[in-house]
């Protein structure tokens, strides 16, 4: 069997280094046998992370296959070899044979209230369902549940929370006694807490993260995957409800001119943050580069907002996240240091994906 040979900086460390590619897998370099050299020069790194995407949903709810495999292909032409779905009503689990497209981590579908969020997204349920529904979800997923922690009450005219402390106590207790993590998407502040105290583990979007907060989530490493080019459309949505809800669109104003310097300072305490674009909503897909990018306008340096999208953000999900022998040959090589020059993740050079290119 053929052995592929990459010669480049290799990052994290940072060394100049010959990687070599065999059966899927980084191995040791081999003492007898036909080598190929595939590339020399530029850098070379893990594959990608987007940590919040959609594949298999779009604007409207679930999607065909073959929407669903243009999702996946454009999110790895991106670089994104690893993907956390944060929530689809879509069966991907065909796509886990096809070794051509990105590894996906699954947190089944999302749970959250009656009439309380996107039609044909999640499971509509009341509190005294949600454990149920959370032992359902950890079961179909890989090792995720997702909540809605917070959507637009109409009766009151603003985001509210969706749950109970009590019942989100019990569910997430739950999920942990499965062996899963739970996340929550939630852009406001008043859902916070009740979360925090119920033990969640991530938080989505993060918009509503005030500083008596950071103290818990740095001692809990509660991780927020911040999806900034996601929040960039609050503006949208803020003008869309100004007629009808106006106290909403006051809010979510506020929640977008607060944005930057809340979770600057999230990131500055020491909370956990990840990459993530929120791709398949109102969002296409292959935008990890540029979320990576935007983490810098949190006071990421370069080289923290590529391990947030890279080797961190692996770490964190559990998968492999260095290139070493008997690691999957998932990678990205790019001509310019990515640290120094982020935009130049938007052209990688040469993706590897189970050792093959795509």
């Amino acid at each position: 069997m053929t052995v592929l040979r990459l010669v480049g900086t290799v990052l994290p460390s940072g060394e100049r280094q010959e990687v070599f590619v065999q059966g899927g897998l980084v191995v040791e370099r081999p003492a007898t046998g036909e080598v190929t050299t595939v590339h020399t020069g530029g850098w070379i790194l893990p594959g990608l992370v987007d940590a919040h995407c959609h594949i298999g949903l779009d604007q409207h709810g679930g999607v065909d296959r073959e929407t669903a495999e243009r999702q996946a292909i454009a999110d790895r032409d991106a670089g994104a070899l690893l993907v956390r779905d944060a929530g689809s009503p879509t069966d991907t689990r065909w796509i886990d044979d096809r070794p051509d497209l990105p590894k996906i981590i699954r947190a089944g579908r999302h749970i959250a209230r009656s009439k309380r969020y996107i039609r044909n997204y999640g499971w509509e349920i009341e509190p005294d369902e949600l454990v149920r529904f959370v032992e359902q979800e950890a079961r179909a997923g890989d090792g995720w549940v997702k909540l809605v922690g917070d959507w637009i009450d109409r009766a009151a005219g603003d985001l509210t929370p969706c749950w109970p402390v009590e019942a989100l106590t019990a569910a997430i207790a739950r999920a942990h006694e499965l062996g899963a993590r739970v996340t929550a998407h939630v852009f406001g502040e008043h859902a916070l807490p009740d979360l925090l105290a119920a033990g969640i583990d991530c938080i989505e979007h993060g918009t509503g993260v005030e500083p008596g907060l950071l103290a818990h989530m740095v001692e809990r490493q509660v991780a927020v995957v911040p999806t900034l080019i996601q929040l960039e459309n609050f503006p949208e949505y803020a003008e869309q409800s100004a007629a009808k809800f106006p106290v909403y669109s006051a809010h979510m104003t506020d929640l977008y001119e607060r944005r930057l310097h809340r979770l600057r300072d999230a990131f500055e305490a020491g909370v956990p943050i990840y990459a993530g674009t929120d791709a398949g909503g109102v969002l296409g897909h292959g935008l990890v580069a540029q979320e990576i990018q935007a983490l810098t306008g949190i006071g990421m340096s370069g080289e923290q907002a590529l391990a947030a999208g890279s080797w961190a953000a692996r770490e964190w999900l559990g998968a492999p996240s260095t290139l070493q022998p008997g690691d999957p040959a998932d990678l990205v090589v790019y001509d310019e240091d990515p640290r120094a020059t982020p935009a130049i993740l938007t052209h990688p050079r040469l993706i590897l994906l189970r050792g093959m290119i795509p």
